[in-house]
């Protein structure tokens, strides 16, 4: 009897510890919370509580695994030294795994040299969910629950048996934006390059213009360059295929059974893409303008490029000390670079995909995107903790201060609502459909290498003076089935093997 009324006892501790008040946004939960069910979307409960006990180890370390531009830019310092502070009483340390971005949690975890945190885009950390090495984590316990869209969380979501769990908790959206110079667009842009006479540059607006611009620029032998980027690059380039019907996986990307590259008429997605490489150097063809991007945007050499918005400080650091090789102060150079430097949404594309057509129909470019967050390693010895710094670190505080060092569009609505500018165009295009987020299912890892060899080989034939491979349409269409079958063949034969 003893024992039961002690049992009762430490029952209603729990309870009293589990109903306690919220915080106030960004700042630290330190009393454990109830994070033993989470309800999945079908109204079933699943029960947690064999991971998370609601209660913090005491005196351990946790290592977390960032991507190497948050650490770059001092981010990621700024984060482990609140949460360490915040968490001291507990002796709970945050430190870097000290690990390449991109290492494979399944083959380090089983042997303890994985992880215990992890920070990645939503298609990596997701492959890890077919060999249970992350845990699913009790989102409707988190303070950012209800402030993160249903469409980022879906990023996280799977369903075993029946019931959905989430295995990871968004931390900011990724998708394509124009990066270019403001004080590379010619003096008389106002009359000559603005059409519709709404203020902004038609070169940014279109890519038929943009295309006409860098013609301009290539012809006037300067060395310089309009629109450059990677064509090989799969997640730049496969939304040119998206755009006229293409996709990558059936179902809502959750089929891969059905693998669509070549659908619709992606082949003149495609041949958007050859015609752009016309206008560029070989650089297009490998990796190089994805490394050159900051340094030639900042010299002159390039007028515009694509990317994600994460990546802003570097281009802004580019920019500023090549001002300051001009001869500014770091303060002149700065706020020159914060004004000079544009991000903005992507051109429109031509319905017909010819970027010759002058006053062409324009459709949106249906760009790849993604939800970057946090992951917990099933090998934790400490998820409790680990809990509490995945809520520590997508709080609001460090959401915004994530945005402040890196230029990231956070998932969070109240933080993209106070971050505003390319967060409203992220969103906008998000509701609208037109970024389309990577699939959550493993079978993406089979996608990257045909979808690459196929994209390099094209913009290579924008290079070649005899025996050219895609002069037709529908020579390129066969090279999209090609890279379909590429696919299904990795995915259903190689990678059962």
């Amino acid at each position: 009897m003893k024992r039961f009324i002690c049992v009762l006892l430490m029952v209603s501790m729990c309870i009293g510890l589990f109903s306690g008040c919220g915080k106030e946004s960004g700042e630290a939960e330190q009393e454990p919370k109830d994070n033993n069910t989470e309800t999945a979307a079908s109204g079933e409960t699943a029960d947690l509580s064999a991971i998370y006990s609601g209660e913090l180890e005491r005196n351990v370390t946790i290592r977390v695994l960032e991507n190497d531009t948050a650490i770059a830019e001092g981010y990621f310092q700024e984060v482990i030294d609140a949460f360490n502070e915040a968490y001291a009483e507990y002796g709970i340390v945050a430190v870097d795994a000290n690990m390449d971005q991109y290492s494979n949690l399944a083959d380090d975890g089983p042997y303890g040299y994985g992880p215990d945190v992890l920070y990645q885009a939503n298609d990596v950390l997701m492959k890890y969910v077919e060999g249970k090495h992350i845990y699913p984590i009790p989102v409707q316990s988190l303070e950012s629950y209800d402030k993160i869209p249903q469409t980022a969380w879906d990023a996280y979501k799977t369903e075993i048996d029946g019931v959905t769990y989430y295995m990871g908790v968004p931390v900011n959206v990724q998708s394509s934006m124009l990066y270019y110079r403001k004080d590379l667009l010619p003096e008389n842009w106002e009359t000559e390059w603005d059409k519709n006479g709404n203020k902004i540059p038609d070169m940014v607006e279109n890519w038929n213009d943009m295309y006409r611009y860098s013609q301009s620029i290539v012809e006037a032998g300067e060395g310089r360059y309009g629109y450059m980027r990677s064509l090989y690059d799969v997640y730049f380039s496969s939304g040119f295929l998206f755009s006229y019907g293409g996709y990558v996986f059936g179902d809502n990307n959750t089929n891969a059974e059905d693998i669509g590259f070549s659908a619709g008429n992606a082949e003149i997605g495609a041949n958007v893409l050859l015609q752009q490489a016309g206008l560029m150097n070989e650089d297009c063809i490998d990796d190089s303008i994805t490394v050159s991007a900051y340094s030639k945007l900042a010299d002159g050499t390039y007028f515009a490029t694509m990317t994600t918005p994460d990546v802003s400080s570097l281009f802004l650091k580019e920019l500023t000390m090549a001002y300051q090789n001009e001869g500014m102060s770091a303060e002149e150079a700065k706020a020159l670079a914060e004004e000079n430097l544009v991000i903005t949404d992507v051109p429109k594309l031509p319905a017909s995909g010819d970027l010759t057509e002058e006053n062409p129909e324009l459709i949106p470019l249906k760009a790849m995107g993604g939800v970057n967050g946090y992951a917990i390693s099933a090998y934790t010895k400490a998820p409790n903790a680990c809990l509490a710094f995945v809520e520590f670190a997508s709080g609001y505080d460090m959401v915004m201060k994530r945005h402040e060092y890196l230029g990231i569009v956070p998932a969070r609505s109240d933080a993209a609502e106070s971050a505003g500018g390319i967060s409203e165009i992220i969103y906008q295009n998000l509701d609208e459909g037109n970024i389309v987020v990577m699939p959550s299912i493993r079978a993406v890892e089979q996608i990257w290498t045909p979808a690459q060899t196929f994209f390099q080989d094209l913009a290579k034939d924008a290079f070649r003076t005899t025996d050219k491979k895609y002069e037709t349409l529908e020579q390129i269409k066969a090279g999209l089935e090609s890279v379909d079958k590429q696919i299904y063949d990795a995915v259903h034969t190689l990678a059962t093997n």
